[in-house]
């Protein structure tokens, strides 16, 4: 009998482009997520929009904020708020070392990456990044164009 294809897949990989563009990023963690029934169904059919997501610590907390997850189609009335905020699982030792480079000026905590590890869980990658100033932007899409270059003149 043939194999059936499911909307769910485990080898989900959804990055936030943009951030890579925004912003530097100086030192990345894997953090577990705290999610609904549907959520997770939602993320395994791929429905997800990283791009406006952000973090934040409330009492010693971390906590993202801005991450779209579509409603789940056969969900009722069980569904999820597309755009809550989600707790983030970490150790205390990663939380306070995150909080005191928070504290630093001018650096911030934004999700890079969601993925599915593994044994089924959902995991998100943030990112402890640096804004760029737009002459650092130029920079980086120079250097993308020269590596680029070199690359087809290669083959």
């Amino acid at each position: 009998m043939a194999k059936e294809k499911s909307r769910f897949s485990n080898n989900i990989n959804i990055k936030n482009r943009k951030a890579r563009h925004e912003y530097e990023f100086v030192d990345t963690y894997v953090a577990g997520v705290a999610l609904k029934g549907t959520e997770i169904k939602s993320i395994r059919e791929g429905k997800v929009n990283l791009m406006d997501g952000y973090c934040y610590f409330n009492r010693g907390e971390l906590y993202v904020k801005g991450i779209h997850i579509s409603p789940y189609a056969q969900g009722s009335f069980y569904n999820h708020e597309t755009t809550r905020e989600r707790k983030l699982l970490l150790h205390k030792r990663e939380l306070t070392k995150l909080e005191s480079q928070i504290n630093e000026k001018g650096l911030t905590i934004i999700p890079s990456r969601l993925f599915i590890n593994d044994r089924g869980l959902a995991k998100l990658e943030i990112a402890v990044a640096k804004g760029k100033k737009l002459h650092d932007k130029r920079d980086s899409i120079k250097e993308k164009d020269v590596k680029r270059e070199l690359e087809r003149i290669k083959y």
